[in-house]
């Protein structure tokens, strides 16, 4: 276990630390987060990190352990999810599978004992009491208000989607085993201590959850203890396993996860598309057929390759030339499925508002405008010489917190407004 720093604004560090990958800060540390802004929420949650070295040094790039010898911090923590909290949240209608799962690390492999139906609170604490298991709660900030705050936050400061995840593991278990996530990990440590191993990964920035084999990962490159208070980051693909020791009470965590399918290879999928479809609008040949039974080939042609070798670069051309890059899927995806706004009162901030539709010439103001995309698009109703544009503005105001980062099952409300139909560009003020 690495010791601990010395205060920050020291600069030196007490003892060895077990790779020099890793830095370990300890800090009187912020009373609480700050949410005055995106940015210093994210500032107030790794603290005394500044932001500019986070994402310099650690970053899609190594762990940050941040311990915290901090009571006000450790009780903020403990109260965004608790163990007792559990028995309301079942009274409320939660299921196995989609809420809850119940599981256990058995020899290096996973075990689910869930049940059928509806998860009731007595069968929950009997599992976890007898059977050793853990709980894993999905998504909790569709019930709990400040985790609903911190990752709305979130989102607007990554401009990605950010889940959740609560685990509460019994004393002498573990509930997963060592495996790798898709998504950038914050571990931050709610109740109790857990015991935690990092290994070097063996696809570095993955693109897919794994479960490693023990003989496969080595020895850990970190090994240290999670208090109430403290943080841990690390990169997507970082092998890791975590256990409650035996003697201690129950350890409760909630991981705070982003970044999935957020990679410049998917921004790359997701814009090449309608690339492809403005230039074949101007370039004969990329609207000409593919050479007859092409499909039905086994491996690709030398001619299609070099075709489509010299249509790429031909891409590549244009690509340098324009400023109308258009994203279409991941844009559309992050505004459906984000969370709403946390209510700054009331809520009556986020009703319909009323009056009369604006002007040509009026000035249109956007009260939230980190929960907005701007799309700027040729209006199809008009000649190819007209420069008319459309302005639209996706919103994620009416978006379901209920149902947030829960898949397809329910699809997300989502309001597209078209503003002002055929409103020049130069028209259109931006606060």
């Amino acid at each position: 276990m690495p010791k601990k720093a010395k205060p920050a604004g020291s600069g030196k560090e007490e003892g060895p630390v077990p790779c020099k990958q890793m830095k370990v800060e300890a800090t009187g540390g912020p009373s609480a987060l700050n949410f005055d802004s995106p940015s210093s929420l994210f500032e107030s949650l790794i603290s005394p990190i500044k932001t500019e070295t986070f994402f310099k040094e650690f970053w899609e790039q190594k762990p940050l352990l941040i311990r915290r010898d901090d009571p006000a911090l450790a009780t903020y923590y403990g109260s965004l999810f608790k163990l007792t909290d559990l028995k309301s949240l079942c009274s409320r209608g939660m299921y196995y599978g989609r809420d809850v799962n119940v599981c256990r690390c058995v020899n290096g492999k996973k075990k689910v004992l869930n049940k059928d139906g509806k998860a009731h609170f007595l069968q929950l604490r009997k599992d976890f009491d007898q059977k050793r298991a853990t709980i894993q709660f999905h998504q909790p900030q569709r019930f709990k208000d400040e985790l609903w705050r911190i990752q709305e936050k979130l989102e607007c400061y990554f401009g990605s989607l950010v889940g959740s995840n609560v685990y509460i593991t019994p004393a002498g278990s573990q509930g997963l085993p060592p495996h790798y996530d898709d998504v950038e990990v914050f571990i931050l440590q709610l109740e109790g201590e857990k015991h935690w191993r990092l290994y070097h990964p063996t696809v570095p920035l993955a693109r897919e959850y794994s479960v490693e084999a023990e003989e496969r990962i080595g020895r850990p490159v970190h090994e240290f203890m999670l208090k109430p208070g403290d943080l841990l980051y690390f990169p997507r693909g970082t092998i890791h396993q975590a256990d409650t020791p035996a003697g201690l009470a129950h350890s409760t965590h909630v991981t705070i996860s982003t970044y999935q399918n957020n990679s410049w290879g998917d921004f790359l999928l997701d814009t090449i598309s309608g690339l492809v479809f403005d230039t074949a609008k101007e370039d004969v040949e990329l609207r000409a057929g593919i050479p007859r039974q092409l499909l039905l080939q086994v491996e690709s042609t030398t001619v299609a390759t070099r075709r489509l070798s010299g249509f790429l670069r031909t891409l590549a051309d244009r690509l340098e030339g324009t400023k109308e890059l258009l994203s279409s899927d991941m844009k559309k995806d992050f505004i459906m499925h984000r969370l709403p706004p946390y209510p700054a009162g009331d809520g009556a901030e986020l009703s319909t508002p009323g009056g009369k539709l604006p002007r040509l010439d009026s000035v249109v103001r956007l009260q939230f405008k980190d929960h907005i995309v701007l799309t700027v698009l040729p209006d199809q109703d008009q000649s190819d010489e007209a420069q008319e544009k459309m302005v639209y503005i996706y919103h994620s105001l009416k978006n379901r917190r209920e149902t947030h980062m829960m898949g397809n099952e329910e699809e997300t409300e989502i309001l597209i407004f078209l503003l002002l139909s055929f409103l020049p560009t130069s028209h259109y003020h931006w606060w």
